[in-house]
């Protein structure tokens, strides 16, 4: 028998969290899952009542840990301290708002146990709003234009042997791209599809520059592109420029200098202004990651833990 930790990042989800822990449990009460288990609740910063809710679940169900940040930090570093916390021969990561089913635990072990190291749980398509739903294509075209291993709906819903997990533990950066990480080493890896449930509890706590910021993560940290982009406007910027450079000298030369106009001149150095800013800004971004990997914080502060053998 096998032990399955799951990895369940909490950021204001108390409408959820006893569902959450009552379903993952009766998995393996039932005949679903013959393997032991055990639930790390990360709670990030939580505002609402969250943390009192996971410490009464966690004096209830010995197989429960709770580690409670001292702020929000994000999903991310949340991830991380429960992985770094599981003990599992397998480990499971899964939202806490019931949007990805753990109805796909037995699944996602029995293609484990046949070699798999990797196990995806993919969104072939999601119950989201109309917004959400464009977002998400944008975003994930992006990704696979320098990416094409990570799923067209992209996932957080994930199994990974302890071995991949080292692994990945084993890789550094604040501003990282997990699912590109998770598909980096190349490990055998299956996928399997569901469609993305719509929110019954609560709202999704991704406010748009925190979405804005995953992309920009996605974008940076999996792909060369923009800095591939920067270089391809940036050369043609540059024929046009002598090109319309020659132009003007045979004018000359021929005697029939054009008129001097503002409009065509206040639009070359528009466009030319706007694209340098452009490129600029994209190297911000290159260069405000690498200050911050030079400043080495912490990814994350424990405030504490609770588990029925460790209480306040």
């Amino acid at each position: 028998m096998s032990l399955i930790s799951y990895v369940v990042p909490v950021f204001n989800n108390s409408g959820s969290l006893e569902l959450m822990w009552s379903t993952i449990a009766g998995l393996f009460e039932g005949e679903a899952c013959s393997d032991d288990y055990e639930i790390v609740f990360v709670n990030d910063g939580s505002s609402d009542n969250s943390l009192d809710q996971l410490k009464g679940i966690a004096k209830r169900d010995p197989r429960v840990i709770v580690i409670s940040f001292t702020r929000n930090f994000g999903q991310l570093p949340a991830i991380l301290a429960g992985y770094a916390r599981s003990t599992g021969d397998a480990i499971i990561n899964i939202s806490a708002d019931l949007q990805d089913p753990p109805e796909l635990t037995p699944e996602m072990i029995s293609q484990w146990r046949t070699g798999n190291e990797v196990v995806v749980a993919y969104r072939s398509d999601r119950e989201d709003g109309v917004l959400a739903s464009i977002f998400s294509r944008m975003a994930y075209a992006s990704v696979r234009s320098g990416n094409r291993s990570v799923p067209a709906g992209g996932f957080d819903f994930v199994l990974m042997s302890r071995k991949a997990l080292e692994l990945f533990l084993s890789m550094k950066g604040r501003n990282r791209f997990f699912q590109g990480d998770v598909l980096w080493a190349g490990l055998r890896c299956s996928f399997i599809p569901y469609v993305r449930r719509r929110r019954a509890v609560g709202r999704s706590q991704y406010t748009f520059a925190k979405k804005l910021k995953l992309f920009f993560d996605f974008t940076i940290d999996s792909s060369y592109v923009p800095i591939r982009l920067m270089s391809l406007c940036g050369a043609l910027l540059a024929i046009s420029g002598i090109g319309y450079a020659g132009v003007i000298v045979l004018a000359k030369l021929a005697g029939n200098v054009p008129f001097t106009g503002w409009a065509p001149l206040m639009v070359v150095i528009l466009v030319t202004s706007g694209m340098l800013m452009l490129m600029l800004g994209v190297i911000g971004e290159y260069l405000w990651r690498i200050l911050d990997e030079i400043k080495a914080k912490p990814l994350y502060v424990v405030e504490r833990e609770f588990s029925q053998g460790v209480q306040e």
